[in-house]
């Protein structure tokens, strides 16, 4: 009696530790199947969003280039012709109050001149094309010029046409601080994506958790053009022309930005 007593308690417990083992096996296959779930399923439930920032500003520098040709028999002439003549102009521009950090040389050229010689050949005979002959040289500088008073300008290019320079290149204004524009049109960027997320959030029912990713747009700006034409001297002194008005207009500056929010 007393070993069937035993055996019966023996079989309760290994029943007993067989449901438990059943039960774990199973816990275990139910977590391993979640986490495949989470594995296959990982990024949260996000919104994307844009928004734009413009910024609006009087321009306070203008821009222009201009060149000096010059020629001579000899290299040396025309260097010393085409200094003069760049002197000139450079001591002007500084009587004008512009300082030599706003004024830049972008190239100097010197190269050879050349024409060509025909021959004198009898009538009815057989005549080689001409010679080519060197004939001096010639030198090209171009120089660019910041203007830091813009309503000076239309009389500084006036005035740089009447010292001799040619290919007077468009003048242009801008905003001398580009980037100062650039992070206001940013920070007005991010604001107008900020209330388009919390819109749009609003209207799916759900909760903005976090920003999870930003990108921005290549900002730019607008410059103002102005195309000008130099009258020349004789022009000049006969109808009393003191440099064309030119006006600055408006510059913009805009800025593109990408939001992406992980919600709930």
């Amino acid at each position: 009696m007393n070993n069937g007593f035993f055996n019966t308690i023996q079989m309760r417990i290994f029943g007993g530790l067989a449901i438990l083992m059943c039960m774990i096996a199973l816990a275990s296959y139910a977590s391993l199947n979640f986490e495949k779930i989470g594995f296959l399923n990982p990024s949260p439930a996000t919104i994307s969003v844009s928004g734009e920032g413009e910024v609006l500003a009087i321009p306070d520098i203008g821009e222009f280039s201009f060149s000096v040709n010059a020629k001579g028999e000899t290299a040396v002439v025309a260097q010393e012709e085409s200094g003069t003549k760049i002197n000139a102009i450079l001591t002007y521009l500084k009587e004008q109050g512009i300082e030599d950090k706003d004024i830049k040389n972008q190239n100097y050229n010197l190269y050879p001149k050349w024409r060509y010689e025909e021959r004198i050949c009898p009538i009815g005979s057989y005549c080689p094309g001409g010679e080519r002959v060197q004939d001096g040289f010639e030198v090209t500088q171009t120089v660019s010029v910041k203007l830091r008073d813009t309503d000076k300008a239309g009389s500084i290019v006036s005035g740089v046409g009447e010292l001799g320079a040619t290919n007077i290149g468009s003048l242009y204004f801008t905003v001398d601080d580009t980037e100062g524009l650039r992070a206001e049109a940013r920070e007005k960027a991010i604001k107008d994506a900020q209330e388009k997320a919390k819109v749009l959030a609003e209207q799916l029912s759900v909760r903005v958790v976090r920003l999870v990713a930003y990108n921005e747009g290549e900002g730019y700006y607008e410059p103002q053009y102005m195309k000008t034409r130099v009258a020349s001297y004789d022009m000049a002194e006969e109808e009393g022309f003191g440099g064309a008005e030119m006006p600055v207009g408006e510059e913009s500056t805009k800025v593109v930005v990408n939001l992406v929010y992980e919600v709930r």
